[in-house]
């Protein structure tokens, strides 16, 4: 899935999952999730707005990761889109890059006959 930071001011405040990845991919009702980051592995509560239209993740852990990772190596200020991706039940793997799909993956080369 896809996902993206939210800043306020240039500062990394949490993670917007969005509504639809949150009936994809998320156990109803469930209050913490685990989420990997490289070699670190945090737990994030979710609050009852996650559940509520607003899908965020506020957790100083991650906001940390994030700034360092995405906001001071990019320079940029602005939301980033982060590729998140299931890793069992409730965790999930946050990666930087989100891979970019090649349309012919997949596909045999053409031989000359």
């Amino acid at each position: 899935m896809v996902v993206r930071t939210q800043l306020r001011g240039g500062e990394v405040t949490g993670l917007h999952i969005g509504a639809g990845n949150v009936r994809r991919y998320f156990p109803k009702g469930v209050r913490v999730i685990e989420l990997q980051l490289d070699h670190l592995q945090i737990q994030c509560g979710l609050s009852p707005q996650f559940w509520k239209g607003q899908p965020d993740i506020h957790d100083p852990r991650l906001c940390e990761w994030l700034d360092f990772k995405v906001v001071r190596r990019t320079g940029d200020h602005k939301q980033v889109k982060l590729a998140m991706t299931p890793a069992g039940r409730s965790v999930f793997r946050l990666r930087t890059e989100i891979a970019k799909q090649d349309p012919f993956a997949g596909m045999e080369p053409m031989t000359a006959a």
